[in-house]
């Protein structure tokens, strides 16, 4: 153990995330911030108290900011932050309907998260991801070594999990590939996809790889039809 990380944004993502991060014991200290007054600091105490039943020993910090840039204190010093703050999306939104809003958002928590840990690296999770991530690392003044979009391990994992249920098998034995943009244009590689070593284009038709592939780059929009909100 050893280290600090701090996730922006204590929305269902950035809670989720938090609490994933501790029960790793990856780092001392995990630290969530967000502008709701109370939010953050309340879910720290109720994940702090399952640190005995969950068997982990990394201690979250819950702390309210400020778009000024109060409370961010509590982030100094920390190794890797994770940016998740912004609005999410409602069923029939694209994630570029977002930018507007975002753009603003991502900005001033680069800022603070560049005065107060200046020698962090920044994974961004906001949408729209790929241009949220450019924005962040223009704010920052950060290497672009040190700022990144997590966007194609999330659609990777998705049409790896669509190829598994269409055939019936363990997720562990697919292996996929998705590259570009966290969106309409993302590209899904079937020929690039095997299942058990074998190739996709052996198991199923064009018809049904199309099928996936489409299910795959629209994956985001089907959950926030169902959850009616999210950042999926």
């Amino acid at each position: 153990m050893g280290g600090k990380v701090t996730v922006v944004g204590a929305g269902f993502y950035g809670s989720t995330t938090a609490l994933r991060l501790a029960e790793y014991d990856v780092f001392d200290t995990v630290v969530l911030t967000d502008i709701v007054e109370g939010k953050p600091e309340g879910l720290a105490l109720d994940m702090n108290q399952s640190r005995s039943i969950e068997g982990f020993e990394t201690k979250i910090i819950g702390a309210t900011t400020t778009a000024e840039g109060a409370g961010y204190e509590a982030t100094a010093n920390s190794d890797v932050v994770v940016i998740t703050a912004g609005l999410p999306r409602k069923p029939g939104m694209s994630r570029m309907d977002l930018i507007g809003v975002n753009a603003g958002i991502v900005r001033g928590v680069a800022e603070n998260i560049a005065k107060h840990s200046p020698n962090a690296v920044i994974i961004v999770v906001s949408n729209p991801l790929d241009e949220m991530t450019a924005l962040a690392q223009i704010a920052t003044g950060f290497p672009k070594n040190r700022v990144m979009g997590q966007a194609g391990m999330l659609d990777t994992a998705r049409f790896t999990n669509f190829v598994a249920e269409k055939l019936a098998v363990k997720v562990g034995v697919v292996k996929t590939l998705t590259l570009g943009s966290h969106g309409d244009t993302m590209v899904p590689v079937p020929s690039r996809c095997t299942v058990n070593g074998k190739a996709l284009s052996d198991l199923l038709s064009q018809a049904e790889i199309d099928e996936l592939v489409d299910r795959t780059r629209n994956g985001g929009a089907e959950v926030v039809a169902l959850l009616k909100t999210g950042s999926a």
